[in-house]
């Protein structure tokens, strides 16, 4: 094993080893895609009881990625990693050996943690590897959530369609326990600490305010968005994030540095994360459901979940073949430059996605455009984060900008959920999203990709270690 505090020599497996790791976290996130239809006939529920099944992933994912991203700082990155995914395998395994919804809902919350993984892994790179193989191995890592989660949907429908939808769990399990062995025989416990404390009342704080931000968002269409629990959940998180700031930036030890997140490179970085969140995930709504929907609407295509599956599959590709063209692009123009190209990719992958629904080739050439912008606009998040904050805040730092990225594909999935079930139309004796409403679903994430463009501009232009 290699020695603590050391160098990773070129070639070791680092990188691969911690992309793998990222790619199995994207694995837990979206092993359930096929299934999602008949998760109130698995569980024995209904189907507003059954979106907790994902709602609890959403919220302990928000939630991990900054505490553990701290805690990585504080008292290691390599040993927060291997927690991070050893409570994936932990909630894979409750999930794995039930069909009751309550023990479900707790596997899935416990699996989240593994969210924390990402940042964690970036922090590593930075940590362990040369400055020349920051960019490409940063932007890998960066990625490999959008890769793993769009290859696994394939596998995951195969597994679902062929053996008892538990081997979902099963499997995730031991892919987390591959890539906890692999890190602890390759990746090198890190020499960078941050002296200080854990702050146990910001992390308290940030949890409160993120599940009364988010538990309303994914719970909205359900509640009604005028309800008084949705619009009381909405005041309370604005007023508790008012309250955990103005605790955070009076302690010595805050859970994240106001201050530091406030610097016009980290706060816009941030900002564009959200919209970037937010356009990716209209696609991985969308398709799969026109591919899926019968020929007699007029506009579905009539496609098998197997078929479905390889279609997602190209944005993953997509997305595995933009990063290193990323890293390139920023090593040469810099990160804002490649963040820019990511977001312009996304809205004219939308946009043209407005009149090519109606062929499979037609949907595979959109999730194509949408997995490059999608990648090179997450490769290039890293760089400009650690590029502006210390080595010893790399962790947090990180944390906060997937927590962005989480905020957006949550909010993302409200709005199109909301869109798809207000134009809807009968066939049968079921409602079906009309055509109208999946184009105006692609409208609003190129809207939102050109809103984060528009942020972007106004990035820092290009600063000494881009290329790193």
């Amino acid at each position: 094993m290699a020695r603590p505090g050391a160098r990773t020599p070129a070639g070791s497996g680092l990188v691969p080893v911690l992309a793998f790791s990222g790619g199995v976290v994207a694995v837990m996130q979206t092993l359930l895609v096929p299934v999602l239809v008949d998760l109130p006939r698995l569980l024995d529920t209904t189907t507003s009881n059954a979106a907790w099944v994902i709602t609890a992933t959403l919220l302990s994912s928000a939630i991990a990625s900054p505490v553990m991203g701290r805690l990585g700082d504080l008292h290691g990155k390599r040993r927060f990693l291997l927690v991070s995914l050893g409570l994936m395998v932990l909630g894979s395994l409750i999930s794995g050996f039930t069909s009751a919804l309550g023990p479900m809902v707790v596997g899935r919350a416990v699996q989240g943690f593994a969210l924390g993984a990402v940042p964690l892994g970036i922090s590593i790179m930075r940590d362990e590897l040369p400055p020349e193989r920051h960019g490409s191995a940063m932007a890998l890592m960066s990625s490999s959530l959008g890769i793993g989660g769009a290859l696994a949907i394939p596998l995951a429908a195969l597994v679902a369609q062929n053996l008892n939808w538990h081997w979902l769990f099963f499997g995730a399990a031991a892919l987390g326990t591959v890539a906890m062995a692999a890190i602890f025989a390759i990746v090198p416990a890190s020499a960078q600490h941050t002296p200080g404390r854990f702050d146990v009342i910001g992390a308290l704080g940030l949890t409160l305010g993120l599940v009364a931000l988010l538990l309303p968002i994914s719970k909205g269409d359900d509640w009604g968005w005028g309800s008084a629990t949705t619009l009381g959940l909405f005041a309370a998180a604005v007023v508790i994030f008012l309250l955990w700031g103005f605790f955070e930036v009076r302690i010595k030890d805050p859970l994240l540095n106001l201050r530091t997140a406030s610097r016009r490179q980290v706060l816009l970085t941030n900002l564009a994360a959200i919209t970037a969140g937010l356009a990716f995930y209209a696609v991985t709504l969308v398709l799969p459901q026109l591919l899926q929907l019968p020929e007699s609407t007029g506009y579905g295509l009539g496609m098998s979940m197997t078929v479905s599956g390889v279609c997602a599959a190209s944005m993953g590709l997509a997305m595995m073949i933009a990063s290193p063209l990323a890293a390139r692009l920023s090593a040469a123009r810099g990160p804002k430059v490649t963040l820019m190209t990511g977001l312009v990719l996304l809205a004219v992958a939308y946009l043209a996605g407005t009149g090519l629904l109606g062929a499979v080739w037609q949907i595979v050439l959109v999730a194509v455009l949408a997995g490059s912008g999608v990648g090179i606009a997450y490769s290039a998040m890293p760089a400009l984060i650690l590029g502006a904050v210390d080595p010893s805040e790399s962790g947090e730092a990180n944390g906060l900008n997937t927590l962005m990225r989480s905020i957006g594909t949550s909010t993302s999935s409200a709005i199109v959920g909301v869109v798809l079930a207000s134009t809807t139309q009968r066939m049968g004796t079921v409602e079906v999203p009309t055509l109208d409403g999946f184009r105006t679903s692609f409208l609003i994430a190129a809207g939102a990709a050109l809103l984060g463009l528009v942020i972007a501009a106004f990035l820092p232009g290009r600063m000494q270690g881009d290329a790193e």
